[in-house]
């Protein structure tokens, strides 16, 4: 649609990066001003979203490369493909990046000694929301599209710099998963955001986002069409669904072992 919001001769700003730096920085005010609702500092909460923000970055890169690696599309063919200002605008797997984000996360909470379930619940909402609008970007760059339909709401890509950065079809009715995903983000915003202000026990805001979004990830999965989605089980699954249903699975574990109620003490009166 629109890759680049501006071409000023070689340089250009592209679409993508200017909506997920938005989604970021949306995503770290709401995770920081939910961490002070709870007693966190925000100054600690500031530096641990930051750290998760660079560490996903670098998670959806390298899934997004190993994927492609595997189908042998760019990477495969020409290592040096990784070094390339295309890449850097290529954007990555979402899920790569969520599972860098989580190891810096444990490092961080232990280094700090903030409270896990606390904190993951605080930054879960902003999240949703971060990622709502980074898929718009993707929506604009053209990466991440959908199989060819002929639903009504099937949308066709024209520029050729889409094509040309991450090798998006050009007019064809392609499923629009990325708005898709982002309605499906946008929504789990207002339920984990409804959900937080009437939270009963740490750490269920952030399991019914690893549930909520693992299944519908799972499912949005069978309508993209882009490289790189990886096989296993002889191809039965991508690879990106088999981090869905560890999404999902984790996030009933933790509702699962969710901490026992507190019992209120009474004293005794004479």
């Amino acid at each position: 649609m629109f890759p680049r919001l501006f071409q000023i001769g070689s340089f250009g700003v592209p679409t993508y990066g200017v909506l997920v730096a938005i989604g970021v920085l949306v995503g770290l005010w709401i995770g920081v001003r939910n961490c002070a609702k709870q007693g966190i500092n925000p100054e600690n909460a500031w530096d641990f979203g930051i750290a998760l923000v660079l560490a996903g970055i670098v998670g959806a890169k390298i899934l997004y490369i190993i994927l492609d690696w595997r189908t042998g599309h760019i990477y495969g063919q020409n290592l040096r493909e990784i070094f390339t200002i295309d890449t850097l605008q290529a954007g990555g797997v979402f899920s790569g990046g969520l599972l860098g984000a989580f190891a810096v996360a444990v490092w961080f909470l232990r280094k700090y000694h903030m409270p896990a379930r606390a904190t993951f619940d605080a930054f879960a909402p902003g999240l949703a929301l971060g990622h709502a609008i980074g898929r718009i970007g993707c929506f604009a760059a053209g990466c991440c599209y959908g199989k060819e339909t002929n639903h009504f709401w099937g949308v066709t890509f024209t520029n050729p710099l889409a094509r040309a950065v991450v090798g998006t079809p050009l007019y064809k009715s392609l499923e629009p998963t990325q708005l898709f995903e982002s309605a499906v983000e946008l929504a789990n915003f207002f339920i984990l955001t409804w959900m937080f202000k009437h939270k009963k026990f740490d750490g269920q805001i952030v399991g019914a986002y690893l549930f909520l979004y693992g299944i519908a990830r799972f499912f949005l999965e069978y309508l993209r069409d882009d490289p790189g989605r990886g096989s296993v089980l002889g191809g039965l699954l991508t690879g990106t669904q088999l981090i869905a249903i560890g999404l999902v699975l984790t996030g009933g574990l933790i509702w699962y072992l969710r901490p026992a109620p507190k019992v209120a003490v009474v004293a005794a009166t004479r």
